[in-house]
């Protein structure tokens, strides 16, 4: 697993012993500080500052939109996603009512139609909205922003529920990407995660996209899902690799069931082991890499001519909540409940409850409940983490001559960890340059926690996922 090149992005080593060694639980960093650390004193009032700073600025970057639809017609027993579990669609049509007057709220304090350069509906399940609602919510974007013609523009798919009308649509609507969920392809671990899903009908579902002009198909894989082998999950990489997609993510499944209930539905005894968990992981990369992918960080792969694999041998590849992304550092709007927004120095969470996100729109206030104001260290700790997980690398004197430090002075606390690192192969550090090592790619979250501030000083009643 080995590429020629010593310091390409994507030459990676992966060492199994050290990630046995180093195994344990860690933020994946869609966002530093990360959102277990925002506070309830960020208020509505904070984000209408923000709002109007960004109105008033010069030289606004286009925007990212991401939009939270949190219904599901069914649960899956793994999902740790905030959702509704329901099969009326009447009660999208509300939602709808209530996102159009947040929408209408945001804009009308930006104060103009502003380009945007990214767009993602989550959820939940986006494509529980009927076409026609759809429709309707594409319009009311459409309205208040306007969508830049090389934009990035996905949505979360659920080949259940999706005809080849509705692929159509979604390619007229202007969606260009498509993530679609299948976990795993093997009868018996579907039906243990209450997820039973064809491999016909996830076929169909990406032919209708292709054939509609989508231009990016990522499959979306968990491993360590009840009732999985080895070799089982060979047999659904097999089938994954068949229907060719451009990105493949392939996540680590996390069992809290004492945070998610869904999850208590899940036989502990069914899972299994780190050991085999390992080997899953182990088989995947080598398989995906064989076949050619490129691994872009963490868990995700990619064609060597996508847009992802492009970025990250340029070294221009990003992260935000949506994940990688190809686009500059931007401005992000989170509508919808439980949706994460990023203005500025700022971060901003919307209220987790229907009840409460209605609420606060029927009096015509934005329904933010949580959030976080950056202070400078925040700041040039999220850089630096954001170029360890997107680059792999860290220039030191762009860092000091940027923020006016003294890179070994300032993080004299860290020093000793990075050192260890550096003496386990994981990273080289020569005073000017800080790079990540072959051995240290599949280990990038926990070279990125060296400088999380808040994860060593601060308490905090999250549960991570494990780093591998």
């Amino acid at each position: 697993m080995k590429t020629t090149h010593p310091y390409s992005p994507a030459h990676f080593e992966f060492d199994r012993e050290l990630i046995e060694r180093l195994d344990g639980s860690g933020p994946r960093y869609t966002s530093y500080p990360t959102a277990d650390r925002f506070t309830s004193n960020f208020s509505e009032s904070d984000y209408l500052l923000r709002l109007k700073q960004r109105r008033i600025g010069a030289n606004r970057k286009p925007l990212s939109l991401y939009v939270h639809i949190p219904f599901c017609n069914t649960v899956c027993f793994y999902c740790a996603c905030n959702k509704i579990i329901t099969k009326d669609k009447s009660k999208a049509d509300i939602y709808l009512d209530y996102l159009e007057k947040e929408i209408r709220l945001v804009a009308e304090q930006l104060g103009c139609r502003e380009k945007v350069i990214q767009l993602h509906f989550g959820g939940g399940t986006p494509t529980f909205l009927s076409d026609a609602q759809l429709e309707r919510l594409m319009g009311m974007l459409s309205t208040h922003f306007e969508f830049m013609p090389d934009g990035e523009y996905s949505i979360e798919i659920d080949p259940r529920k999706v005809s080849r009308e509705t692929m159509q649509k979604l390619a007229e609507y202007g969606f260009n990407r498509i993530s679609v969920g299948v976990q795993d392809f093997e009868p018996a671990v579907q039906k243990a995660v209450n997820r039973v899903q064809s491999e016909e009908e996830t076929r169909a579902v990406i032919e209708a996209g292709r054939a509609a002009g989508i231009q990016s198909v990522s499959l979306d894989l968990i491993y360590g899902l009840p009732l999985q082998t080895r070799e089982s999950m060979l047999r659904t990489l097999e089938t994954a690799l068949a229907l060719d997609p451009d990105r493949l993510a392939l996540y680590n499944y996390a069992h809290l069931p004492t945070v998610f209930m869904p999850q208590r539905r899940i036989h502990e005894a069914d899972l299994p082991p780190a050991g085999v968990k390992l080997d899953i992981l182990q088989d995947a990369v080598k398989m995906l890499t064989d076949a050619g992918y490129v691994f872009i960080g963490m868990d995700h792969f990619a064609k060597p001519d996508d847009e992802l694999a492009v970025a990250l041998r340029q070294g221009r590849l990003q992260r935000n909540f949506q994940g990688y992304s190809t686009h500059a550092d931007c401005d992000m709007l989170g509508f919808g409940v439980s949706s994460i927004g990023k203005i500025g120095a700022c971060y901003t969470q919307n209220d987790k409850t229907l009840e409460g996100y209605y609420a606060a729109l029927d009096q015509k206030k934005l329904p933010v409940v949580r959030g976080l104001t950056l202070d400078n260290d925040d700041v040039l700790r999220r850089t630096i983490i954001q170029g360890l997980m997107c680059r792999f690398s860290l220039s030191v004197e762009a860092i000091e001559e940027i923020y006016g430090i003294n890179f070994a002075q300032y993080f004299t606390e860290e020093m000793p960890q990075i050192r260890v690192f550096q003496q386990q192969g994981l990273l080289s550090f020569d005073g000017d340059f800080l790079m990540v090592e072959p051995k240290g790619r599949f280990l990038i979250r926990n070279i990125a926690m060296i400088f999380d501030r808040h994860l060593r000083e601060r308490q905090t009643h999250a549960r991570y996922s494990k780093t591998i």
